[in-house]
């Protein structure tokens, strides 16, 4: 049975290629979103929580174009947005793109 939810969840791992980093707060609803979505897709990705870390939270509005909210998501270095912009682009059938390309 747990083959069979691994299998689920773990759609296309082998096509994925990517670096994916996202930044997060343990409890923000719009994080553990963003992440469902990327493990439905069988991404392996760095999470990088910054709970309360304020220098934390500085580097990642730094690289984020100085968005401040969590999540901000990175895709081969490339800033993404948040999860409403993760959303957008796997709707306009955009994300699987992103996600397969190697940019090692």
């Amino acid at each position: 049975m747990l083959d069979f939810f691994n299998q689920l969840l773990n759609r296309h791992p082998e096509r994925v290629k990517a670096n994916v980093e996202i930044y997060t707060w343990q409890t923000c609803p719009y994080c553990i979103r963003a992440k469902m979505l990327l493990w439905w897709k069988g991404v392996q990705f760095t999470e990088y929580k910054i709970d309360g870390d304020e220098a934390a939270r500085a580097k990642m509005a730094e690289r984020a174009d100085g968005r401040r909210s969590v999540p901000q998501i990175f895709i081969n270095n490339q800033h993404i947005g948040g999860c409403d912009d993760l959303y957008k682009l796997d709707s306009q059938g955009q994300l699987d793109t992103l996600l397969v390309i190697s940019h090692s």
